[in-house]
This record gives C-alpha cells, structure tokens and sequence, in this order.
C-alpha cells in the first residue's frame, strides 16, 4: 500500500474525534439539563432555537461515527487479506454487541439487575460489521451496491403494509424501523432497541466502499477532490428531497408560521431510523470535512485527534464519568436514597426534575471533555507502543 498512513488517518481521527466530543454533549444534557426528561428538544411546539440546535448538532455525530467505522475497517483490510479482514471484523462486531450489553446498559442505567438493556449506537455497529465480515467472504463488488440500496430504499417500507404477526413485527423493527421499540420478557425485563441495524449497516457499507479511495497517496488531489463533490452532492440531495421530492423521511418539511420555525421543521429530520433526508444531510458535512481536514496540522485539529484516536477508550468511560457526576448532583440536590428509582424512567439517579439550566449543562460538558483528555492522550501513546498486541485493535 502506498498511503501515507499519517496522512491518511489524520484527518479521520479529527473528524472521529470531532463527533465524539459533540455525541458528549447529548449524553450530559440527558442527564443534567432539567428539562432533558420533560421534553423532546427537537419539538417545535416546546423547544427553543438553542435547545434544538444543542440536539441537533449531535444527529452528525452517530451516522458520521458508523461511516468512520466502515471506512477504518477498509483501510485495516488494506493490510490484510480479505479472509482475515472478514475475521477480525465478526469477531469485533461480537466483542461490540458485548460491550453494548454488558457495559454500555450498566453505565447508562446503573442498575445492576440489567432489567433494561439498551441497544444502540454500539451495537449497530457491532452487528453491521458482523454483515460486513460476512460480506467480505462473498464478494468485495456487493458492498457499495447493497449499502446504497439499504441508505436509499429503507425509507419505502414505510409505505407498505405493516405486518401483524409478532415475529414479523418485531423483526421488522429491530432491522429496518426501530425507535424505541421495546421486547417485554419475564421477570420485569425488557430489550430496548434505539437503533435499528441495518440502515446503519448500509452507513458502514458505504464507509468501507470510500476506503478505495485512500489506497495511493499520489491520488490524494483526485481523493479530496471527490470527496469534496460527493459532499456537496449529499446536500444538494437533501435539499431537494425536503423541498420537492418529499421522500425519504417519515416527516415531511411543513412551512411553520415564521422564518425561524420553517428553517428548524426544515432540518428536523429523522435519526431513528436515519432517513435517507437525515444521511444525506449529515454525512455531506462528513466528507467535506475530512476533504478540507486532510492535511491540518493545527491545535485545534490536535485537540480532536486526541480523542479520535482512541475512540473506544473514551466513549465507554465518559458514560460512567457522566453518571459519577449525576450521582454527585443527585445527592446534592437533596434527593435521597428513596428517589434513586423514578417511575417510567430506566435511568437511575435521574428524577425527572433533577439538573440544571441549558447554559450550566454546557459547562458540565465542557469539564467532562477536559477531564478525558489527558487519560485519552496517555492511552493513545500506550496503543501505539503495543500496537502488535492483539487487544489493540478491539480498544
């Protein structure tokens, strides 16, 4: 391989790096910000422009994640043969699914008992490099042409007949439809899928098919180039599927009564599933950013890269550091140990009424990132130095 592996990896561990510490923001005001457990922040009857745009600018970060990940397990295929790429990413997409199970639910949660397991971000990633690995032993030519067809086509489903027969339901959600779709089971537990898998696989697919596009250094012009197109592309999609042609989200814009109302209806498109509006949108400013990102050297750029660099190191502690602090708050607001379980929310320590004002919220934030940094840049140099071992890749 010819890439400058250097060069190549800055910019997608600036752009990682960049998401992850935004996704932050979103988990502190989950459970910080007083008003997180009253309201959608993205309902227009309720939210303000900064509470909608505090949310907002965390819908780039999972799509963008997802995207960096199949594009990661393209250039680590690049070192390898298709049938060890194929293993190693089954046997990460399980070791994923683990971590989303086992440690992902118990920091969110904090409930030992796990009678709520969440599925989320973690996991469709796990299963959708899973599909890839699966893929890979069948044909390289497949992956671009069912990624698209999985990013384009799911939306049509909503236009079909539901189905009635539980298994159908079911499957149909945890694949395709998924919100908040929950599975009862005995003994007061239950399953909660957030994220349905496989329009995120189709994110990944498409990741690893731009891989190619880093496979020389000498075609770096030609790559920023097309990067760079195929971004402004994205955003000429979705403006006009908003606009004119009305498919590809289940939410159809609708003018509201004043400039700024129609502006946030306008970019108030569905994560859950990621519509084929909301994917165009978010990872248009994906490929932008990693064309313009490719050769920057500045603080800034550094700042990121810090946190990119070790993505799976920072995104499971800063879910337990984040409730250590709710922990904290929870107990100095003056609540006690009879309130640690709030009716009809599965988070503990978290009353409904419980945190603080948008702007505080964003200071918690602000510390929980400044407090990862140094542990992140320590791991990091330690990854490097052990970059043979073969937990290396899995952290």
């Amino acid at each position: 391989m010819n890439t400058s592996a250097s060069q190549r990896i800055q910019s997608i561990d600036i752009l990682r790096g960049l998401v992850m510490v935004i996704m932050a923001l979103d988990h502190v005001r989950d459970f910080l910000h007083n008003d997180a457990m009253l309201h959608d922040p993205l309902d227009l009857k309720t939210t303000t422009p900064i509470l909608f745009f505090t949310r907002w600018i965390t819908h780039f970060c999972a799509p963008i994640f997802v995207f960096l990940s199949g594009l990661s397990a393209g250039l680590a295929g690049q070192k390898r043969s298709r049938a060890q790429t194929s293993s190693f990413l089954i046997k990460r997409g399980l070791w994923l699914v683990a971590v989303e199970v086992v440690l992902i639910t118990l920091a969110l949660s904090l409930n030992p008992l796990y009678n709520m397991v969440f599925f989320q971000v973690i996991w469709a990633i796990g299963i959708s490099m899973i599909i890839l690995g699966l893929l890979l032993r069948i044909s390289n030519k497949i992956i671009l042409p069912l990624g698209l067809l999985l990013i384009v086509g799911h939306d049509a489903l909503q236009y079909l007949p539901q189905p009635k027969n539980v298994v159908s339901t079911a499957l149909l959600n945890i694949l395709f439809t998924a919100r908040f779709y929950i599975i009862p089971l005995p003994g007061n537990h239950f399953l909660a899928f957030l994220y349905a898998v496989l329009p995120w696989t189709g994110i990944m697919l498409l990741g690893y098919a731009v891989s190619a596009w880093y496979v020389n250094e000498s075609h770096q012009k030609n790559r920023r180039l097309a990067l760079s197109i195929t971004g402004f592309l994205l955003l000429i999609a979705f403006i006009l599927l908003r606009s004119a042609i009305g498919y590809g989200d289940p939410s159809p814009y609708v003018s509201q009564r004043n400039i700024t109302g129609s502006v946030l209806a306008f970019l108030n498109v569905s994560k859950y599933p990621p519509s084929l509006q909301y994917t165009c949108l978010m990872l248009s400013f994906g490929f932008i950013f990693l064309a313009v990102t490719e050769n920057s050297h500045n603080r800034l750029a550094n700042l990121f890269k810090v946190y990119g660099k070790v993505p799976f190191f920072y995104y499971v502690p800063h879910f337990y550091l984040i409730r250590i602090v709710t922990i904290v708050v929870f107990f100095a607001s003056g609540y006690t140990v009879k309130n640690i379980i709030s009716p009809n929310i599965p988070f503990l320590f978290r009353p409904a009424t419980m945190g603080f004002s948008l702007g505080v919220t964003y200071l918690f934030w602000i510390g929980i990132v400044a407090l990862l940094y140094w542990p992140c840049k320590w791991f990091a140099g330690y990854k490097q130095r052990h970059r043979g071992k073969w937990w290396a890749s899995y952290v």
